[in-house]
This record gives C-alpha cells, sequence and structure tokens, in this order.
C-alpha cells in the first residue's frame, strides 16, 4: 500500500477541511490539484487533473480566487490565462526539476542556431520559456500538436529528452530534442520494468513517455518481444481513463505514485501497484492542508507574471488548449 496521506490525520484534518471549505466560500476561489498531490489534497480540490486538465479548468473558471496544489509552472499558467484574478499556490517553493532544466537564455541560443524552427515546449517550463515557444504541449496531446506542425518545418523540443524521443519515434517526425529530464520519471529504469513483469505477468503495465525505459519500451512493442494489449504508455489522464474501462484486474503504474489515488478511488475491485514506492515527487508533497488552509486565509502566495511575458506566453498556451 502506498502511503498517500501525510501525518495530519483525525479531527486536525477534519478541522482544517472544514476551514479551507468556509474560506473557499468566502473568497469565492476554486481549487485546482495535479494528479501526483497528496490523497487528501485531490480530496479537497474541485478539480482533478493533470496539468492540461488544470489549464483548461482555470481558462473556463469565474472564480475570484485560483488556489493551485500543484507545482510552480501550473500556477503561472493559471496567472497567465487569469489575469484578472488573484493565483495562489500554498508553496512556492513547490518547484521542478523538468522546468530547471532549460533557461530562457539556452532557449534563445538554441533558436538562434535554428532560426526557421518551430519550437514546442511541455508545458512543464516557466513563463518565460512558453514566452519564447510558438506551441505548449501536454503528454496528453503533444503527439497531436507535433502532427500538427507543417511537414516541412523543424521542430525544436524542450525539455524532456524522454518524451522527445518518444515522439520522435510516434510521429516519425526529424525533432530536435533538448537533453532535459524529470528526476523521477528519470529514474524510472527499463531494469525495474523487467523485475516487475517478471514477478507480475498477468497485470497490465501503464508507462508515463517521461520515464526513463520508454524508448526500450517502444522498442520491445515494435520488435513484439512484449505483448502490446498489455503495455500502454500513456499521459497520466490516459492511464486514469484506460484503467476505468480496462478488463484488467491488477495494473503496474509506472509514474509519480500520487495518481494512484484517483485510480484506487474510481476501482476499488482492482489492485494497483506502483513501478516502485519511492517513485515520489518531493516538490508535490510539499503541498498540505495545512499550507492550502493558511494560502486561503491569508491570500499567501501570489503568483503573478508580468504582462510582457504573459502576452507572449498566453499564444503558446492557447493553441495547446485549442489541440
Amino acid at each position: 500500500m502506498v502511503a498517500q496521506l501525510y501525518e495530519t490525520t483525525g479531527e486536525t484534518a477534519a478541522t482544517l477541511v472544514a476551514e479551507i471549505n468556509e474560506l473557499r466560500r468566502q473568497r469565492n476561489a476554486i481549487i485546482l490539484a495535479h494528479n501526483y498531490e497528496y490523497g487528501e489534497i485531490q480530496e479537497i480540490a474541485d478539480y482533478v487533473g493533470d496539468s492540461l486538465g488544470m489549464a483548461q479548468a482555470a481558462a473556463r473558471t469565474d472564480a475570484d480566487v485560483i488556489v493551485v496544489c500543484g507545482v510552480y509552472f501550473m500556477a503561472e499558467t493559471a496567472a497567465i490565462l487569469n489575469p484578472q484574478r488573484t493565483v495562489l499556490i500554498p508553496d512556492a517553493n513547490a518547484g521542478c526539476s523538468l522546468a530547471d532544466s532549460i533557461t530562457v537564455e539556452q532557449l534563445r541560443q538554441w533558436k538562434a542556431a535554428h532560426p526557421d524552427a518551430v519550437v514546442v515546449s511541455y508545458v512543464n517550463t516557466s513563463a518565460a520559456v512558453k514566452a519564447e515557444s510558438d506551441y505548449c504541449c501536454t503528454s496528453g496531446n503533444a503527439e497531436r500538436v507535433i502532427n500538427a506542425i507543417p511537414a516541412d518545418k523543424t521542430i525544436l523540443f524542450l525539455p524532456d529528452m524522454f518524451l522527445g524521443s518518444y515522439l520522435r519515434q510516434k510521429t516519425g517526425r526529424p525533432i530536435k530534442i533538448w537533453a532535459g529530464e524529470c528526476h523521477v520519471h528519470a529514474a524510472i529504469r527499463p531494469t525495474m520494468i523487467e523485475q516487475k513483469r517478471s514477478a507480475m505477468p498477468d497485470a497490465e503495465f501503464l508507462i508515463h513517455p517521461e520515464c526513463g525505459c520508454v524508448t526500450s519500451t517502444m522498442d520491445y512493442l515494435a520488435r513484439g518481444v512484449i505483448d502490446g494489449r498489455g503495455t500502454h504508455i500513456l499521459s497520466t489522464e490516459g492511464m486514469i481513463a484506460h484503467v476505468n474501462r480496462s478488463p484488467a484486474s491488477r495494473f503496474v503504474v509506472a509514474t509519480e505514485i500520487g495518481v494512484l489515488h484517483r485510480m484506487r478511488k474510481a476501482n476499488p475491485d482492482k489492485q494497483f501497484v506502483p513501478i516502485d514506492e519511492s517513485i515520489s515527487c518531493r516538490y508535490m508533497k510539499l503541498i498540505t492542508l495545512e499550507k492550502v488552509r493558511n494560502s486561503l486565509r491569508d491570500l499567501r502566495e501570489q503568483v503573478t507574471v508580468p504582462p510582457e511575458i504573459a502576452n507572449r506566453a498566453r499564444l503558446a498556451i492557447e493553441r495547446m488548449l485549442a489541440l
């Protein structure tokens, strides 16, 4: 069993939840939570999903205050889409190793070396990087974004090298890929998959395209070494949709362990096994009930994006939402 509830339990948690609900009513606030958050955080959220879903929810809300329970770039995205609203993140230290793997200066240099290229940035990037991009994408719509770009265009994809390699193999496009990675997903190596497959040959395997095992998995699938009916490379939302409709009873999940909360909640009769219990994002897990309460009570930490960056980044985000 994966521990998805932190130390706040019982009456204390109930009190915090009651305070959060009252503050949410008073502030006319909406709480958005990522699939990788603690189960307790997901339970209080008005919306739980991936980066794309959170951006879509932020784009359509009429709330006065948006509390983003995720990492900082997600709050930036909400702020870009809602410049007239108050956007909060309960802990401003909730960063992202993938977003930190490329700076705006590095992107500008890369663009200068390929002046006619189209820049596709994974949503796990800073607002400044998005402002230098032509398109944003998530793992859920990245293939559609790549296929929407004219075939004669050079594509610069950043910053995740594993997702980039997956897209290059899936689309056949000669994509140039930045050598960045998510420290959590990169830790999921082919040996982990092989060991779990030997131990659980009856399970379906769900693998996120950011994983360090994705290239070898695609190669095995192409050569028929493993059964494509039992191995699926999917975004987090794709995983959740798959387990809801699959007749299988046991799944091995190769992504951040927070996603197991939604899977188990929706499918109590099925078994969900993490590829490894260590696959947990320390940044996502900085968000707690107490910090959400404090954020709503004190309107902290507010996230804003300078208008000159936000205006340029908004175009790339809106292209993502349109696809």
